[in-house]
């Protein structure tokens, strides 16, 4: 069984405390229970690939979806069992696809804290407002639960070399985990990124190319190198695995909720895995037994400055088209034609949700005012959704008395150049400091 029963001592526990195996592990237990994983298969025409083998997208194009047996893992897999689970994302393990623990590198993603925002919910007339807060990741965002879960993976399939586009979280949390599980990283981003993201590459040791453009220019150069540098990438839904980290979300709120899906979830959308993960996620809950058919509406916010989802979504469309000229503060959204833009669409309208644009000035302004209302400080992208749960307030599409749950995919700390626009230093202060460090006078 997975976890053991409550109180048991679990081999499980034992081992996701450990982030790097260097020498073999002993188990109580020689076959504690790991993944049910069977294949995968195309989100597009359907067709079936061999587990155990690195796949990126199907030949059609599509992109790829790790399918369970989850008969198997609901006769041997039960919620009570997650009583004495590891508190993180592994606790999930039965419905990830890791086959061997020793694979598995972690750095305690995952089971981040969903805190009611009661003070924010009456400034936005939200009587039941609550804040995902994946900020509280390692590497400070989201992406630190699908780039371990990918990471892992490259161990499992004897992976050595990754490589990724990345407009800032993606690429810092990618370094990290390759740094861990002595993986070598190749990271692309555009030469704009946040600071803290150049950073936090270089100093765990990938090796980072920035790029004169957008995410989707860097996309470009990876897949033009991919077979000359014989690296395997593990861009946005062009690997199966991501998604799989990134849905751990939606069993984490699920749990957090005592198995009573919210009415609705918002989410900053830019390549919008984090969104489709959940909602594969609720399905599985649903096939396991643990949840009912009851699902929230599905929210995505974008930047106006780039709103691809958007447009597709007001024009009725099943796909978006590149969004030219993209450009916004908030980092994460902005990107021009996301591969899962189709899979999101679809998510959106089967739950009755929508998708939804806002300024600049709005996810700055709405950032800070949650971070003064509930001392949080979020990315921007978060920001931008507690924006867009103002305006669809105000619109009727959200009620008052609904129960909303607003997901923030990062650390304000990582986006200062963005919220600096806000505090603006007076002349005579520290302007002159490299960085805001504190010097000698």
């Amino acid at each position: 069984m997975a976890g053991g029963g409550p109180g048991s001592r679990s081999p499980l526990n034992e081992h996701y405390g450990i982030t790097r195996q260097e020498r073999p592990v002993r188990y109580d237990d020689p076959s504690p229970t790991m993944t049910t994983l069977t294949h995968l298969e195309c989100s597009e025409c359907g067709k079936t690939h061999e587990k155990g083998k690195p796949h990126n997208l199907c030949d059609c194009g599509g992109p790829l979806l790790v399918r369970y047996d989850l008969d198997r893992a609901r006769s041997e897999w039960k919620r009570e069992h997650l009583a004495a689970a590891p508190p993180s994302m592994w606790r999930y393990a039965p419905v990830l696809p890791v086959a061997e623990p020793a694979n598995i590198v972690s750095l305690g993603e995952g089971m981040t804290p969903l805190v009611r925002t009661a003070r924010l919910g009456r400034a936005l007339g939200a009587a039941d407002l609550w804040v995902k807060d994946e900020g509280m990741n390692p590497t400070g965002s989201f992406k630190a639960r699908g780039l371990a879960c990918a990471v892992s993976m490259c161990r499992e399939l004897s992976i050595r070399k990754v490589a990724i586009p990345s407009a800032g979280n993606a690429a810092g949390a990618l370094a990290a985990y390759a740094a861990a599980g002595g993986l070598e990283a190749h990271i692309f981003m555009p030469r704009d990124v946040p600071q803290a993201n150049f950073i936090e590459c270089r100093a765990t040791g990938a090796h980072v190319t920035l790029v004169d453009g957008l995410i989707s220019d860097c996309g470009k150069m990876v897949a033009s190198r991919q077979a000359a540098e014989g690296w395997f990438e593990v861009s946005t839904l062009k690997e199966p695995y991501r998604i799989e980290g990134k849905k751990t979300m939606g069993y984490e709120v699920a749990e957090q909720m005592n198995w009573e899906l919210p009415d609705a979830i918002l989410y900053p959308a830019g390549g919008g895995v984090g969104l489709i993960g959940m909602w594969k996620a609720f399905g599985e809950m649903e096939q396991l037994g643990w949840i009912g058919p009851k699902r929230p509406k599905m929210i995505a916010v974008q930047a106006e400055g780039c709103q691809p989802v958007v447009r597709a979504y007001q024009e009725g469309k099943d796909r978006s088209a590149f969004f030219e000229g993209a450009s916004t503060v908030a980092a994460g959204l902005r990107v021009p034609k996301p591969l899962g833009d189709k899979l999101m669409l679809d998510a959106i309208r089967e739950s009755g949700g929508c998708a939804i644009a806002v300024s600049d000035a709005e996810l700055l302004d709405a950032g800070i005012q949650l971070a003064a209302c509930e001392g949080m400080f979020a990315a921007p992208e978060g920001g931008a959704c507690v924006a867009a749960v103002a305006k669809l307030i105000e619109s009727g599409f959200l009620g008052r008395e609904e129960r909303i749950v607003i997901y923030n995919t990062g650390s304000g700390m990582k986006y200062l150049e963005a919220y600096s626009t806000r505090f603006p230093r007076t002349a005579g202060g520290e302007a002159d400091k490299l960085g805001g460090l504190i010097t000698p006078r």
